[in-house]
């Protein structure tokens, strides 16, 4: 093939994409149409309660309804989805520490007192329970409710994944503490 064939590929590459965008720009100008001033119909948003569905980026500050987020638990579910905990952490009676502490008696301990594990720096000195509360803002996302924590798990977005995996924790205690 000769180098006259060579810019005869070429030019009918480059008149094939000239003549697209011609096109494109030739039907904006044809078709051109004028957007109106005003919608032609007004929608009214009107915000009258939260759900809790809403919450589940919640923060320190802000206050979830327990109590209402423990109803939607289920235990069975609870368990199934444990399994993504069970990667990392023990939850039988005199389970041993894996990559993470064991859970066994977790709800209603302190944070970050197993004795025989070595937690990060910032969970050492969290100084507060795991209550029904806490668990759930570490579970949404672990690193943003504890910064500085070494766990490295996304979190559960789901408000019945998370209710029913704290249910699940409370219930593998020796003594399980009373729902809200």
């Amino acid at each position: 093939m000769d180098s006259f064939e060579i810019n005869k590929i070429i030019a009918a590459v480059l008149l094939v994409a000239l003549l697209i965008i011609g096109i494109g720009k030739l039907s904006n100008v044809i078709f051109y149409v004028e957007k109106p001033k005003t919608p032609a119909y007004a929608v009214d948003v009107e915000k009258t309660a939260i759900n809790i569905s809403e919450t589940t980026s919640a923060t320190p500050e802000q206050k979830v309804d327990i109590n209402a987020l423990m109803a939607m638990g289920d235990l069975t579910i609870g368990e199934k989805v444990f399994k993504k905990c069970a990667a990392c952490h023990s939850i039988v009676k005199g389970g041993k520490n894996n990559i993470g502490p064991a859970l066994y008696n977790v709800v209603g301990r302190k944070v970050g007192s197993v004795s025989d594990y070595k937690y990060s720096k910032s969970l050492s000195e969290y100084g507060k329970e795991w209550t029904f509360e806490e668990l759930n803002g570490y579970l949404i996302k672990p690193a943003k409710w504890i910064k500085g924590t070494k766990m490295a798990f996304a979190g559960l977005r789901k408000e019945k994944d998370r209710a029913s995996v704290i249910l699940y924790l409370n219930q593998n205690s020796d003594n399980p503490i009373p729902l809200p």
